[in-house]
């Protein structure tokens, strides 16, 4: 066995590289059961991304259903989610490239539609009348403005006709096991679907049209997702009305909790076919719920009113589909990349049917994350997952502490998972400690705590990410004086806002991250169009509070060196607003590094430009920190250093 090295945090050799990195994973989503054939989709990084359908049939054997040039994907919301359904042995698709849909029949596909205009997601089957319904979003008439609504047609495409309409957004239409009756969800501006939405009940009528509709749960602030009917015909949802996202049902036109926990049983609806429950038979449930910032699987005895976890040697879990035997989903934990899963209802043993990765690190390279809780402004608590440094050929010098790299998750309505991400690992065998932010905002810990955002997108997640430093400071844990702030997104508007409006950070990276909050609440698509009123305030009412909270007019209070990185076709965040901040740091003379990147957008997908951003923050803190890395990579030029 080899001996352990000393040397300082930050110039230790790992096996975990930006190449290693770059080689990528499989997103794998919409796990799903068409009698004993399992789907689910992914997407294959060597074909830019490509996503597409799989089907692994009663027999065990895995099929591609839709081969190139299809991208089974859709842009409803923009963030899509659902971009198809089976029936029998068909499948029903959207394809990214023309918004069209398509079906797949005995090994043939064919347009069904033939508007690129109308984009579709989040579909069900009406098998008693041989038709679908689909969630449909117009933008023949306006982006911004496009119309969303509930279609009906026939299953050759045919007879496409509006039968919900009215309100800004709907979703999840799902009919009742006999058929008669159909639910959805629906909400209007300025809410999101995790701050007041309604679900509704119709009776389907012969030609597709609905009557008697009404409302069974929802308004009135109260966060209704993912309705699911029991196999008897009672109808299932999560709500939040009691604080926590809930398992409730909808029985006797009276709504009743089926198990009471203060725990999240849902997750927030930023795409559509979020799927955390289903029912194995009429009595008992599968489902995952998030508690103390850590996720279980369980299977709920709804008579009784019975929780039973189910340890199966997975941390993360998601999209939760059931055919009554078997159970799928996808499954990941600290050291294992998302996989898809299939068990039997019976004795709940795991079967992998498909990892994500094949990519193979030795354990004792990972850094295992801690979930930590700590004080905060107003006597409130907030959390966070904590990485130390790990890596078992190395060892710092006694009197040395490792620097912090604080870690600010998008959205901001998200939270940080601790499922295996290896950029994380890339830090931490390093010598690095790494902490993700799951600031007030943050799913997870209940709607109150999800509240905690409200009117405060740049003081709360500011506030909680700076005292998460000052606590691990406290306790010891890393250097004061080498500690950094770096996020994506809005997890780059959180960093650019720590940088302006704190002094504890003594270096910063933004990644493509929001600095001009006024742009951004005039030019987005209508799913987020108005969410920044939930946020901020209505624009252009609370005029003065985007600008105050806008990091790019107070460069000025910038004192700390920083790196940018950003897409050059980013329409999201126009290039200019990392450009001014570029500018204010030189005329300061703090050191300031600003690497573009043509032909990437809002996020970065090429890998040379991911390996690139990924070494050149390290690169740029061992200029500040005063480290020296292990690793040949490539200078960053720093002005004023």
């Amino acid at each position: 066995m080899s001996q352990t090295v000393t040397s300082p945090y930050g110039s230790w050799k790992s096996p975990i590289t930006s190449d290693l990195i770059v080689q990528g994973t499989l997103p794998l989503v919409n796990t799903n059961f068409e009698g004993h054939n399992l789907y689910w989709a992914e997407a294959h990084p060597s074909e830019a991304g490509r996503n597409t359908v799989m089907c692994q049939s009663a027999d065990g054997k895995i099929t591609e259903l839709t081969p190139a040039p299809y991208n089974v994907r859709t842009r409803v919301h923009e963030y899509g989610g659902a971009p198809f359904i089976s029936n029998g042995a068909d499948l029903y698709f959207s394809n990214f490239e023309d918004n069209l849909l398509y079906l797949y029949h005995e090994g043939k596909i064919r347009s069904l539609t033939s508007d690129s205009n109308r984009r579709y997601a989040d579909a069900v089957v009406d098998k008693l009348r041989n038709r679908m319904y689909w969630i449909r979003e117009d933008h023949s008439k306006s982006a911004i403005f496009a119309e969303t609504t509930i279609v009906a047609m026939d299953l050759d495409g045919r007879n496409e006709r509006i039968i919900v309409s009215g309100n800004d957004f709907y979703s999840n239409p799902r009919i009742s096991p006999d058929g008669k009756q159909l639910a959805y969800l629906t909400w209007n501006h300025p809410n999101m679907p995790w701050d007041e939405t309604e679900l509704w009940v119709a009776e389907i009528n012969d030609d597709g049209t609905l009557s008697n509709p009404k409302m069974a749960a929802g308004g009135a602030g109260e966060s209704v997702i993912q309705p699911v009917w029991s196999p008897s015909g009672v109808l299932y949802f999560v709500s939040d009305r009691t604080n926590w996202w809930n398992i409730m049902r909808f029985k006797g036109n009276e709504v009743e909790a089926v198990y009471s926990l203060d725990a999240e049983f849902g997750s927030p609806s930023w795409v559509f076919g979020i799927s955390d429950f289903d029912f194995i038979n009429d009595t008992t449930i599968i489902a995952a719920y998030t508690q103390n910032g850590a996720r279980n699987l369980s299977k709920i005895d709804v008579e009784n009113g019975v929780l039973t976890p189910l340890n199966i040697g997975f941390t993360q879990f998601s999209s939760i589909a059931s055919n009554g035997t078997d159970i799928a989903f996808i499954a990941a934990s600290p050291t294992e990349f998302p996989r898809v899963i299939r068990m039997n209802a019976e004795t709940c043993h795991p079967e992998v049917i498909k990892a994500s990765s094949e990519l193979s690190v030795d354990e004792q390279y990972l850094s295992l994350p801690e979930s930590i809780e700590y004080p905060t402004e107003g006597n409130k608590t907030a959390y966070a997952i904590y990485y130390r440094p790990k890596n078992p050929d190395f060892s710092a010098p006694a009197d040395e502490k490792p620097p912090l790299l604080v870690h600010v998750h998008g959205g901001p309505t998200s939270a940080s998972s601790s499922t295996l991400s290896l950029s994380t690992q890339y830090w931490t065998s390093r010598g690095f400690a790494v902490v993700d932010i799951n600031y007030g905002g943050s799913t997870g810990y209940g709607r109150e705590y999800r509240d905690r955002l409200k009117g405060n997108w740049g003081v709360v997640d500011v506030q909680d990410s700076a005292n998460a430093v000052r606590y691990l400071i406290e306790k010891g844990e890393v250097d004061q004086n080498r500690v950094a702030i770096a996020g994506g997104s809005a997890g780059g508007y959180t960093t650019l806002a720590s940088l302006v409006f704190t002094d504890v950070y003594k270096a910063g990276a933004s990644h493509f991250g929001l600095s001009e909050l006024e742009v951004f609440a005039g030019e987005t698509h209508k799913f987020e169009s108005r969410y920044m009123d939930g946020l901020l305030g209505s624009y252009p009412e609370a005029k003065e509070i985007y600008y105050k909270r806008s990091p790019i007019n107070f460069t000025n209070q910038l004192s700390c060196p920083v790196i940018f990185f950003q897409g050059l076709d980013d329409k999201i965040v126009p290039p200019n607003q990392a450009e001014l901040m570029v500018e204010a740091l030189k005329k300061k003379g703090l050191p300031v590094a600003y690497i573009a990147f043509e032909g990437e957008g809002h996020g970065f997908r090429m890998a040379q430009n991911i390996k690139r951003s990924l070494d050149g923050e390290f690169y740029f803190y061992s200029r500040v920190f005063g480290y020296e890395p292990a690793d040949e990579i490539e200078p960053v030029s720093i002005e004023n250093l």
